[in-house]
């Protein structure tokens, strides 16, 4: 059950905007927060690629819809990571026009920021209210550019990444603003982070302008039972929706526990036809998508792509992961899981079927580790605790 609390009578209503990435796992992290503002009796804007609007739609905030540059579906992301970042990029200085037509003449009391929503701070600047990320990833800390140096010097020196920085900075200066831009998307003005600081690398070197709020799970999604849990140990399969073209994993992952103990419930996406998997065995179940906070409440072992959004649901619901990094935060996220005794890292060019089920075996063990950091992710956290940090920057 989720219990609010409410409000003082004598708060006024606010006008917060939420300004959103047009990718699911930039939304997800944080409905539930915009949920609980619109419950407060706040009225939230939202603005957000109009393919993705009916994601948003359900929380009561009014969606302002933009034509969104991001892939979609079995569109690539640029392998080159300074190039994928100039995508975001051009996604806020083309959105940007639409937004301030749409604020201009109704000014918001506070900003609010998905990490990709680079037009939210410019916007904060041009209305003279505070704009607030609400990071769904690690966040930067005192030393950050030294202790990554080795990918971060290569990249920022890179063509590309000096093609990033200087449109950056012309963007920033023909907004009135002269600053790094290196520094002015590392070290946010004002931070609320929705990863368990337990996950978050250097938490005692974080600067004072972020502050942990945790995970908040979506209630809608919480209540969701439109799956139901087998009988028998449940063996959660999910490579999320990036990295989830990997028919040849999931054969083994079929081959591997078929006509085990284990109840299999794999998550496999639009891009692999289940044809291909072959005959499965009667305690496989092979979905395009389902219900994954259902079917963390019933897992015992959760074998993920560590993305960061499946890593604080498997802490939330204290469920041990077998963690098989494809990309970007990936592996950081599969070694902070290993290193908190959470999960098992497992790297995707060592696994065959005996060290796949070495590794879920090796999870099994980790359970009680695992509900005792979920217990204190799940006590120190959550939608009020957001809620309330997003209405005090107002109140300072």
């Amino acid at each position: 059950m989720v219990v609010h609390r409410s409000r003082p009578a004598e708060a006024a209503p606010l006008h917060i905007a939420m300004i959103g990435t047009t990718a699911p796992s930039h939304i997800y992290p944080s409905l539930s927060v915009i949920a609980e503002l619109v419950r407060r009796g706040h009225r939230v804007t939202y603005a957000v690629g109009e393919s993705l609007a009916s994601l948003v739609e359900p929380t009561g905030a009014r969606v302002v819809p933009f034509d969104s540059l991001l892939p979609r579906g079995e569109e690539s992301w640029p392998d080159d990571p300074a190039a994928a970042m100039h995508v975001f990029l051009d996604e806020a200085i083309a959105a940007f026009p639409t937004l301030t037509t749409a604020y201009d003449d109704d000014r918001p009391d506070l900003l609010l920021y998905d990490i990709g929503g680079l037009a939210a701070p410019v916007l904060g600047v041009r209305y003279g209210v505070p704009a607030v990320q609400l990071s769904p990833a690690y966040v930067a800390w005192n030393g950050y550019e030294d202790d990554l140096a080795d990918v971060l010097t290569p990249m920022r020196t890179s063509a590309t990444g000096v093609a990033y920085r200087d449109a950056y900075a012309e963007w920033l200066r023909d907004n009135g603003i002269e600053a790094d831009p290196w520094d002015w998307i590392t070290y946010p003005e004002h931070c609320l982070s929705l990863v368990p600081r337990t996950m978050q690398p250097h938490a005692d070197r974080v600067r004072e302008s972020v502050r942990f709020v945790g995970p908040c799970p979506d209630p809608t999604r919480l209540a969701d039972r439109s799956w139901t849990a087998p009988a028998g140990p449940v063996l959660y399969v999910s490579f999320g929706t990036g990295y989830n073209d990997r028919p040849d994993f999931y054969r083994l992952c079929i081959e591997t526990f078929g006509h085990t103990r284990w109840q299999v419930v794999m998550s496999i996406g639009r891009r692999v036809d289940p044809a291909v998997l072959g005959s499965l065995p009667p305690n496989v179940q092979v979905h395009e998508h389902v219900p994954q906070l259902a079917v963390l409440a019933s897992a015992r072992v959760f074998v993920t792509h560590a993305g960061m959004g499946g890593c604080t649901e498997s802490l939330w619901f204290g469920v041990p992961t077998v963690a098989i990094p494809q990309g970007v935060d990936q592996f950081a996220n599969a070694a902070m899981l290993d290193e908190i005794g959470t999960g098992v890292h497992l790297p995707f060019d060592e696994v065959t079927a005996e060290s796949l089920r070495a590794a879920v075996e090796r999870a099994v063990d980790l359970g009680p580790r695992a509900a005792e950091v979920g217990a204190d992710v799940r006590a120190h956290g959550g939608v009020d605790v957001a809620a309330d940090a997003v209405e005090s920057f107002v109140r300072r």
